[in-house]
């Protein structure tokens, strides 16, 4: 298949635009740490969050981002996904810059983001590397049933 030269792509910060079955198949095919993401799990994580971005091309979800913090003070950035054959198209560009100057987030001093590839790209965006603050407490899985 030959990619378009470019994509009429819609975004945006409405929670309700998101359907829950297509992020699902967004995290399985271009998200490995989110794989296997429960309906029930994605609905919560959608309550908790706010700004979140939704990417799509037609009816069809395929990037997604998500912050969550303080309004003032710290925020991070979580679940920066887009579909393996709609990369390269600047869709993750969009759904950061997107969050970045979203009220929620504007005034926030210090932007956390959590990945565990591609800092080039967010490097990009101005991100830096700051391996003196990361820790972390695993609990393993959570079930909702």
């Amino acid at each position: 298949m030959t990619k378009p030269l470019s994509l009429d792509v819609s975004l945006s910060t409405n929670k309700l635009d998101i359907d829950l079955d297509q992020l699902g198949e967004l995290f399985d095919a271009g998200a490995f740490w989110a794989r296997g993401r429960s309906p029930e799990g994605l609905q919560r994580m959608l309550l908790f969050s706010d700004p979140v971005v939704s990417a799509c091309s037609g009816k069809r979800l395929i990037g997604f981002a998500r912050a969550t913090g303080d309004g003032i003070y710290r925020a991070t950035i979580w679940d920066v996904v887009v579909h393996p054959d709609y990369q390269s198209y600047g869709i993750g560009r969009r759904l950061i810059d997107t969050l970045l100057v979203h009220p929620l987030l504007l005034d926030v001093e210090r932007i956390y983001l959590m990945t565990t590839f591609k800092q080039g790209f967010y490097e990009k965006l101005g991100f830096e590397k700051n391996a003196s603050t990361t820790m972390l407490l695993e609990r393993g899985a959570h079930s909702l049933s």
